[in-house]
């Protein structure tokens, strides 16, 4: 697998592509994609880092594998292409945007406009959720959330669920905002998703920082 990540996250990751652990990443999805059917499509693996570059972050919303039917997963956590059924916590997450905010989104919109939505795994093999966990990809990420938390100032890490709160716990929160609640899914969003206000929350810190708000 050629690591074709967008030139700022490239300078901030480098050291990453040459460790062991990301080789032996690299050879384990090269031969998945030539033997089954992996999702998202090979050309946006990491399609999150180039639609948001290292310096133009401001918030990071984290999710765990991409969507593993057919024709959804986009490289972009949450997001699926227009005229894809949307998924049910995808369905949710729209929901709490109108309650929040009274308007409609657009989740793969969002990510031109800073906001990096990123999967824990960044891919998976069709009809099978976590098949491609424990592989490498996490401790790539975990390295993404580190490197944000590390080189860059207030911003906003949204985490939905316990996974996602997990993985978030290298992230120092007397310079970041940390939204935790429950995951969007129809299992958990009535266990507290809903009524979050995550949105608005963003919003109002981005401004209190000098930041110009996301158009959600």
């Amino acid at each position: 697998m050629k690591v074709l990540i967008e030139p700022s996250w490239k300078e901030v990751l480098e050291q990453e592509f040459e460790k062991d652990y990301f080789v032996k990443l690299a050879e384990f999805v090269k031969e998945e994609y030539k033997t089954s059917t992996v999702y998202p499509p090979s050309k946006f693996i990491f399609r999150a880092f180039w639609e948001t570059p290292f310096d133009k972050v401001k918030v990071v919303i984290l999710g765990q594998d991409p969507y593993h039917g057919d024709g959804e997963a986009n490289g972009l956590c949450f997001a699926v292409n227009n005229g894809v059924r949307l998924p049910p916590s995808l369905q949710n997450i729209y929901k709490e945007i109108k309650r929040d905010l009274g308007t409609s989104g657009d989740v793969s919109r969002w990510a031109k406009q800073g906001v990096l939505l990123l999967n824990s795994t960044l891919t998976v093999r069709a009809n099978t959720p976590g098949s491609h966990q424990k592989r490498g990809w996490e401790e790539f990420t975990d390295m993404v959330i580190k490197v944000l938390s590390e080189k860059r100032d207030n911003l906003v890490f949204i985490l939905w669920g316990k996974y996602a709160q997990d993985k978030g716990k290298v992230i120092d929160d007397t310079k970041h905002l940390v939204l935790k609640s429950p995951h969007p899914s129809p299992f958990a969003a009535h266990s507290g998703f809903f009524g979050s206000k995550p949105f608005s929350q963003t919003n109002t810190y981005l401004i209190f920082n000098g930041k110009e708000p996301i158009g959600w």
